[in-house]
């Protein structure tokens, strides 16, 4: 009996450490609250939390599959890791105002990295690219 308790924990165990795929547009709304949260909070314990909420989100970004320019995609998650790494160095030093620019600077790099993952439009399908 014990034996058999054990093959299933290990047998469980093993399958719960498993890649699962990551549901790009879930974590990307996931991300997007948060980075809300953290542009909107009002003090520095809510700004803290909020905006390691938004790290933590977009390094499980970072093990999605990205189908269109990969690299480009994962070069500007990092660079939004990077800002965001600064808005928080900048609201514990300084203040929450102090964060603002690179908080902008990440909406900035949402817009730009996007538009690698927009649908393509219908002339697009229609005579290809």
């Amino acid at each position: 009996m014990k034996f058999l308790v054990i093959i299933f924990t290990i047998l469980f165990s093993t399958s719960s450490f498993a890649k699962q795929d990551v549901d790009l547009e879930i974590n990307m709304k996931n991300t997007g609250l948060a980075y809300k949260q953290a542009v909107q909070a009002s003090d520095l314990a809510e700004f803290n939390t909020a905006i390691n909420e938004f790290i933590k989100l977009v390094e499980v970004s970072k093990t999605a599959k990205f189908h269109k320019e990969p690299e480009q995609s994962l070069q500007g998650l990092d660079k939004v890791i990077t800002q965001a790494k600064l808005a928080k160095k900048a609201a514990n030093e300084q203040g929450l105002n102090a964060a603002q620019a690179p908080l902008k600077n990440i909406d900035n790099l949402r817009k730009k990295y996007h538009e690698l993952h927009e649908p393509p439009g219908f002339f697009e399908l229609l005579f290809g690219s």
